[in-house]
């Protein structure tokens, strides 16, 4: 028995891979599976999302390009890395900058290419002004450039004007880069978001990524997405509270009333975060308590009040997921948002999975 769990349902990944490859139309699916697959664990994910309509794969870096590519033998694409690294083979490069491209020419990388322009989130990519000259330059040295790519800033907010001007922007770099003899067929815009409400905006793929894993991209909902992660930990100890005494570091919280507390075996250095105090609903059985007091290193505690269901040592504590509060609603009480919630179980956190091929 493992006293902290992150329950992933392969099934779900499976369903929400093969909803988002319909929706996707006739653009190819790029499934990002950065950060271990959104902490879900890539060596299991990837397989799933490959026979249930994945056409790519996008990670950050280029150790995780160099691992996802032992998993499938379709494209992997990693957009985060700076000139002077070795460049594993069969993995292609996003291009953010003149420096990134002038190095691969002068580095004779031959690897295909998705040169990065920035239409707006000003983050990383090629300002406009400097459009043209890169894609003569990929032109001129005769480089693979398989597509153009770029990121949606405010795609989570369907009525915000900015992914429209975005949108123009990244048709004018597509135009001018086969205006200067770069066929660039597979161009990618589309996020999560942009893709459940975006139709438009597919061009030649999309990238999901919070979507593959069953978390809402846009608030509301209603795109009949499952959620995969379930984070589980134990009740440690069941004791008795008089009113008035107070519970864990600091003395933050007291009993209002005669009644019993439950120890639950995770705390921040498992990604309970201690700036989570207070907002934590957690399921035990059938009912929800609430986290009091300061969360510790490797515990919290719940109030049960009188105790009324019987809660004992052993019992299952949801943290969020199923039967418990959903890692969205978890993210909207500690002021953050979905990703972050399903990236937080870490530390002494062990992955389990039920479904999927392989299972």
């Amino acid at each position: 028995m493992d006293l902290l769990t992150a329950r992933i349902d392969l099934d779900a990944i499976a369903h929400n891979t093969r909803v988002l490859k319909q929706r996707a139309g006739d653009a190819r699916l790029m499934c990002v599976v950065k950060a271990d697959a959104y902490n879900h664990g890539a060596q299991r994910v990837v397989p799933v999302m490959d026979a249930s309509g994945a056409d790519a794969f996008g990670v950050a870096t280029l150790a995780e390009g160099a691992s996802i590519s032992e998993l499938t033998a379709k494209p992997v694409a990693a957009w985060l890395w700076v000139p002077g690294q070795e460049i594993p083979p069969g993995v292609e490069l996003g291009v953010p900058t003149l420096d990134h491209l002038s190095w691969l020419i002068d580095a004779r990388v031959n690897a295909p290419l998705h040169i990065k322009v920035d239409t707006g989130m000003h983050r990383s990519g090629l300002r406009e002004s400097d459009w043209e000259a890169a894609f003569r330059m990929a032109a001129r040295a005769g480089l693979e450039v398989k597509g153009l790519m770029s990121h949606l800033a405010v795609a989570d907010d369907p009525a915000n004007p900015y992914t429209d001007a975005q949108a123009d922007a990244f048709r004018r770099a597509v135009a001018l880069a086969r205006q200067v003899g770069l066929e660039v067929p597979v161009n990618h815009l589309a996020n999560s978001p942009a893709l459940l409400s975006r139709p438009d905006l597919a061009f030649d793929q999309v990238r999901a990524g919070v979507g593959l894993y069953g978390l809402e991209p846009i608030a509301g909902g209603g795109s009949d997405l499952r959620p995969a992660m379930s984070w589980v930990a134990r009740v440690l100890a069941v004791k008795p509270l008089s009113v008035g005494e107070a519970v864990s570091y600091g003395l933050t919280w007291a009993a209002p009333d005669n009644g019993f507390v439950a120890v639950v075996t995770a705390g921040y250095a498992d990604g309970v975060a201690r700036s989570w105090q207070g907002c934590l609903d957690v399921a035990i059985g059938a009912h929800r308590y609430p986290q009091v007091g300061r969360v510790c290193m490797d515990q919290f505690i719940v109030w049960l009040g009188d105790n009324d269901a019987g809660v004992a040592i052993g019992d299952e504590a949801v943290i969020f997921g199923a039967g418990g509060v959903g890692a969205t609603e978890l993210a909207d009480r500690v002021g953050t948002i979905n990703y972050e919630i399903v990236c937080a179980p870490t530390g002494r956190t062990v992955r389990t999975y039920t479904g999927g091929t392989g299972a």
